[in-house]
């Protein structure tokens, strides 16, 4: 009956439903963050200038949570089955940015970045995407890590994070941990001094500074969970969302080498702490559970949307009065995208595919 105890041990575990929720919050940032950047190059002059610090919240939601499904499972179900969750989980819609950055690249009305590129070059570049090999080539689009989806930088460092996480992290003591968060926190105000600021890690240039983010924040996730460092409130999502909000709408305040470490070395974790320790009531559980399905495609399915918005306001110039409704409409034309894909591909093709892992492991045992 061995197989009976694996599958048990595959089952997920209860969500934290508000930080699902925070999560959606944060995705929903990166997308307003992405329209407005081609608006206000500048990050400084953006309401929303600091979006890209949701990267930094995500891959501490990632710790805590690797940390509450994982650290007493992984023991018993092996690496290979935790690999196999986490590419279930994870890649089905890395092929699906991959796939719709192609589409976009040669759809594009506005501008042919293709043109420039062989079809072998272009088809190098569809592999590194979909196997998530970085690959900064693509000089009219910043030396992009991943030319085809840019969001995808982030989803090589999570993958990181997970292998360390499974041969390495997942056996050191609290106090190894945090003397690890501790160098990693030197690494996050070093490359601020040196940069300016924490904008980092998505192009060739800047490609450690990635793994610097991912760092700090996946190990203070982790630390957050096995510390017991989850404080109980009543705050509920609406705040706590409030809370989140804010701190993607400090890029005018003070210096960025400044603010932006504070934010992620200690505000960040403490939203984590609260959100998992908050109340949920439940004319809002509906909202956090639709916010955290669709954080994940709509963070991985936006980008080439947002190649054709850059290349519309370059080449028309659109009257300012117009961008305030292309950036809305826009952003909620993504989510219901982000929603059909999901619906009709990741949910479909996760289910399809835990099927199959399930055939497999009854017939092995």
């Amino acid at each position: 009956m061995k197989h009976i105890t694996e599958e048990k041990l595959l089952q997920s575990k209860q969500h934290f439903h508000i930080l699902d929720g925070l999560r959606g919050i944060a995705a929903l940032a990166v997308v307003v963050f992405h329209f407005m950047e081609w608006i206000y190059p500048d990050f400084t002059q953006n309401f929303i200038g600091h979006g890209f610090l949701a990267v930094d919240f995500f891959f501490c939601l990632s710790g805590f949570v690797i940390a509450y499904a994982y650290d007493k499972r992984l023991p018993q179900m092996g690496i290979r089955a935790f690999f196999t969750s986490r590419l279930i989980r994870l890649h089905p819609l890395v092929i699906a940015g991959t796939v719709l950055g192609v589409i976009g690249l040669f759809a594009d009305p506005f501008a042919d970045h293709a043109a420039a590129h062989s079809m072998g070059a272009l088809a190098l570049m569809v592999l590194c995407s979909l196997f998530l090999i970085p690959l900064p080539t693509m000089e009219e689009r910043a030396f992009n890590l991943f030319s085809l989806n840019a969001p995808s930088w982030s989803l090589f460092w999570e993958y990181i994070a997970n292998i360390l996480y499974a041969f390495v992290l997942v056996r050191l003591s609290k106090k190894v941990l945090g003397v690890l968060l501790v160098l990693a926190a030197g690494g996050i105000v070093w490359v601020s001094y040196r940069a300016g600021n924490l904008l980092g890690g998505w192009n060739g240039a800047t490609f450690f500074d990635g793994g610097i983010r991912m760092s700090y924040s996946f190990l203070a996730g982790l630390l957050v969970y096995r510390s017991g460092w989850i404080i109980k409130n009543k705050l509920g999502f609406v705040a706590l969302s409030i809370l989140l909000a804010t701190a993607f709408m400090t890029s005018g305040l003070g210096n960025s080498a400044i603010v932006e470490p504070l934010l992620v070395l200690f505000y960040f974790p403490l939203l984590v702490s609260l959100g998992a320790g908050s109340v949920l009531s439940g004319s809002t559980q509906k909202v956090c559970v639709f916010m955290g399905n669709i954080s994940y495609p709509l963070y991985m399915t936006h980008y080439f949307a947002i190649w054709w918005f850059g290349n519309y306001f370059v080449s028309k110039n659109p009257p300012q009065e117009y961008l305030p409704w292309i950036v809305g409409i826009g952003t909620v034309v993504l989510v219901f995208f982000a929603w059909l894909v999901m619906k009709f591909y990741d949910m479909p093709l996760r289910n399809f595919l835990s099927r199959k892992r399930k055939k497999m492991l009854l017939k092995r045992n």
